[in-house]
């Protein structure tokens, strides 16, 4: 049995973005877990079209702050609006769905929280150090909103030594002000490059949607972007459109352009690239960072 990614409503989709049904004997036990403790996850807030076969390898990634976003970007499904206060008790219960879930790479990302005054930084310090009480064998990632620019916010979360520290470009310079309202291309950039400022060898990591309408060598400029601020990692992945009233998909990239493209990253000195239309900031992102080599992943 085929069956289509939930994305895309009403353009159809080319035979490389039609995927198996994954029905994992994992995939209820995930769901059980993160109902029991009241846990958000971005596969199912943003509908990822990869949800079925990370829940169904017992792997989710785990969305704190709630499940409203402050900003209202075109190309995502995490829903808008005016979001509840956070609630001190959530650092403990990812920690504890980590553990119960036995992951050995806890990927921890969140909503966008402007009526925060740090952000959410000191939520995102404070479930590293929940999560490493627990396990401190697990290794940790972070997938952070901008902060607002606040390079303070930044610190707070890499004084915990997150073992990648990951904040998307999601697209083009020009393509911002379109499809990420409320964002700002140098302000992100400038994020990594804090990132870097504080600590030189901490792992760090972007991602970039295609098929938003950019040029390949508007693609390549961004990439060398993130080369200069000495982004470690970076994501590749086709856009996919979650309802009629998102961002339209403007082109869809077949597979084997995605090997170029990895090719140029590889080439530009990326020391980790992961390029494939299905791919999302945080898919196989554990065995990204175990193949990094021992000196990179200290």
């Amino acid at each position: 049995m085929k069956m289509s990614t939930p994305d895309v409503p009403s353009q159809r989709l080319p035979n490389w973005l039609v995927r198996p049904v994954c029905q994992g004997k994992h995939l209820n036990e995930v769901r059980r877990t993160l109902s029991r403790l009241r846990l958000n996850t971005v596969c199912e807030s943003a509908l990822c079209p990869n949800m079925g076969e990370c829940f169904s390898r017992r792997t989710a990634t785990f969305m704190i702050m709630g499940n409203t976003c402050t900003r209202n970007c075109r190309f995502c499904a995490v829903e808008a609006g005016c979001p509840i206060p956070l609630d001190p008790s959530e650092p403990a219960r990812v920690a504890e769905a980590a553990r119960s879930l036995g992951l050995d790479h806890v990927v921890v990302t969140s909503v966008t929280r402007d009526d925060v005054p740090d952000g959410g930084a000191k939520h995102f310090a404070e479930t590293i150090r929940a999560i490493r009480e627990v396990n401190r064998n697990a290794s940790v990632e972070v997938l952070v909103p901008d902060f607002g620019g606040s390079e303070e916010s930044v610190e707070t979360v890499a004084r915990e030594k997150p073992d990648i520290f990951n904040h998307n470009l999601e697209t083009i310079p020009s393509l911002y002000k379109e499809v990420r309202p409320g964002a700002d291309y140098q302000r992100s950039l400038a994020l990594l490059k804090a990132v870097k400022q504080i600590d030189e060898n901490m792992v760090t990591k972007s991602g970039l949607m295609l098929g938003l309408g950019e040029t390949s060598e508007e693609l390549i400029d961004v990439l060398k972007d993130l080369r200069q601020a000495d982004c470690d990692i970076i994501t590749l992945g086709q856009y996919l459109r979650p309802s009629d009233n998102h961002t339209p998909v403007r082109r869809f990239i077949p597979p084997e352009e995605f090997a170029h493209l990895a090719g140029k990253a590889e080439e530009l000195g990326f020391r980790g690239v992961v390029a494939a239309p299905f791919v999302r900031s945080s898919y196989k992102s554990g065995q990204l960072l175990r193949q990094l080599s021992p000196h990179e992943n200290q």
